[in-house]
């Protein structure tokens, strides 16, 4: 681990995802105890302030003090994006996998439903499942992890079918073990490498359509301090105060871009050519 993480700090985009992915790792942490408001006390008095020494980056259309709501939304944005790659990445590479060890007719089917779900956009099958299960985070969270789990599939198959012509798989088959223990104790560790960069890489993408499903009122709910919620509701006061919808974007932003080039710098480390 230490190795790797040296490896990972020696490239640029490395060195540059370790610092925003841990910082926004030190938020999710720490981020209620540094808020220094209540997220969700309102002050009708100090609606639409702008950054002070008071309220450091403003305050909201119920005068709450929005650095205090990013500081505890983070938690319910960063985290239910992360639990849903982790779900997707989950059911995509056992499935891969077990598609790989397989093959013939039951790989043909498995891949060619995969390939049928890929063909509809993650948003659009992401809106598809929260429509049939309903409003909520918990939804939103199954919904992206499902919407994940196809592309997963697709990135294990790819490496889990050279693992599949390897020796220590077949002298497992030769001493009669199950399919499930092969997959799961013999391929998976050996395709986990080119998983995590992906995984890595699609926290990315799970924030932004976490955030999304929020922002078309599909994911929380008011009054939580949900990231894509703050800026739904900053659009109707734009003109009264852009702070708030400035500011969720950017902590968006920053989370998307980091754990972006984590991936990237990931994806060196773990080449075994370098």
């Amino acid at each position: 681990m230490t190795d790797l993480i040296s490896r990972l700090a020696r490239t640029p985009q490395g060195a540059a995802g370790l610092a925003l992915v841990g910082l926004v790792l030190l938020v999710v942490v720490f981020g209620p105890l540094l808020a220094p408001y209540d997220p969700e006390a309102m002050a009708p008095l100090l609606r639409y302030k702008g950054p002070s020494l008071v309220h450091l980056l403003g305050t909201d259309q119920y005068g709450r003090d929005i650095l205090s709501r990013l500081l505890v939304g983070a938690r319910a944005t960063v985290v239910m994006a992360v639990l849903a790659t982790l779900l997707g990445t989950l059911v995509g590479a056992l499935l891969g996998t077990a598609s790989a060890f397989l093959g013939g007719r039951a790989d043909e089917a498995i891949m060619r439903t995969v390939d049928a779900v890929m063909s509809i956009p993650s948003l659009l099958f992401a809106l598809l499942i929260v429509n049939l299960l309903g409003k909520s985070g918990l939804n939103a969270l199954l919904a992206i992890g499902i919407a994940f789990a196809p592309g997963m599939a697709r990135v294990a198959r790819s490496v889990a079918l050279a693992v599949r012509k390897q020796d220590y798989v077949n002298a497992a088959i030769a001493r009669g073990e199950g399919g499930f223990h092969i997959v799961v104790r013999e391929m998976l560790p050996n395709v986990v490498a080119p998983i995590i960069v992906e995984t890595t890489i699609r926290v990315a993408f799970a924030v932004m359509l976490f955030a999304t499903l929020s922002f078309l009122g599909l994911g929380a709910q008011p009054p939580a301090p949900e990231w894509g919620l703050m800026v739904a509701e900053a659009r109707k006061y734009l003109n009264l105060s852009p702070w708030m919808l400035i500011w969720p974007s950017i902590a968006i932003a920053i989370v998307a871009i980091g754990f972006n080039l984590l991936g990237d710098g990931l994806r060196d480390a773990l080449n075994p050519r370098t």
